[in-house]
């Protein structure tokens, strides 16, 4: 079983540690930039380990990766870059109306998800659901990197076109709230998949503010709706966006309390 020091946190590297860790001896986990010290040293006493990293977000020094030549620090990102670097690679993809998701296993470089490139795949149909897609891509790359431990330091990594690389913004929580009126059902629905998690997408029913968990797209019309008996003012867990389409809320969390369906809800809220 190979030695692996560990760099990651969050739902990525949660899902390769799994992986790495039926597999190979994990004997460090550095969290964040303060571990990194014990992580040189643990380098220096164990010179085979492996670096392998998933979403740490620290900015790690040239000195420091200079530790871990030739094969460097293998940093599985949840793209297929150069497209969609940065911080929020799935997110965006989501939001972007993407149907397929990839993942690249790269050679750590002081430029943001800027190495070289030693494997790339695409997933194919997967659920349209944030938590599988991170779990799916971190599982395939973790099983990639199990698979090839032996061979890596023999590969030459490719490097990237940088002329046709994308780019990704941090998550804030000024897109929590959701604003219908500007956007298309299937574009709002994603959003409510893309925010799952954090910011958590956000709407407002009955005065009350509420988290909205799951949800699904209803293509209709408001004639569409009066002939099938829906009456749409009186509806308020559909939420009409600007296509005069609807989301339709079929779980939420109201502030402070535990999540509920969305008939648990109007029982408890809407006849008040």
């Amino acid at each position: 079983m190979p030695d692996v020091i560990f760099f990651g946190n969050g739902p990525l590297a949660e899902a390769t540690l799994k992986v790495l860790k039926n597999h190979c001896n994990v004997i460090f986990h550095a969290h964040d930039k303060a571990d990194l010290e014990k992580a040189a040293q643990l380098k220096a006493e164990h010179p085979e380990a492996f670096g392998v990293l998933a979403s740490f977000g620290v900015l790690i020094k040239s000195s420091f990766l200079q530790l871990f030549e030739p094969e460097g620090i293998l940093n599985l990102h949840p793209s297929l870059l150069p497209q969609y670097r940065g911080a929020s690679p799935i997110e965006t993809a989501i939001l972007n109306g993407d149907t397929n998701f990839g993942y690249s296993i790269m050679k750590l470089a002081k430029a943001m998800d800027a190495g070289p490139i030693y494997h790339q795949a695409t997933l194919e149909h997967l659920p349209l659901d944030k938590a599988a897609i991170y779990e799916a891509l971190a599982t395939a790359g973790a099983e990639w990197l199990v698979d090839h431990f032996d061979q890596i330091r023999t590969m030459t990594p490719v490097p990237q076109d940088n002329t046709a690389a994308t780019f990704t913004t941090k998550l804030d929580k000024s897109l929590s709230k959701l604003n219908p009126e500007k956007y298309t059902a299937k574009e709002l629905f994603r959003q409510i998949i893309a925010y799952q998690g954090f910011p958590k997408p956000k709407y407002t029913f009955f005065g009350k503010n509420c988290i909205i968990i799951k949800a699904h797209v209803l293509r209709v019309t408001d004639i569409l709706c009066e002939a099938a008996g829906i009456d749409t003012q009186s509806s308020p867990l559909m939420i009409k966006c600007a296509d005069r389409n609807f989301v339709v809320v079929d779980e939420l969390q109201p502030e402070g309390k535990k999540p509920m369906d969305a008939r648990s809800f109007m029982n408890g809220y809407g006849k008040k």
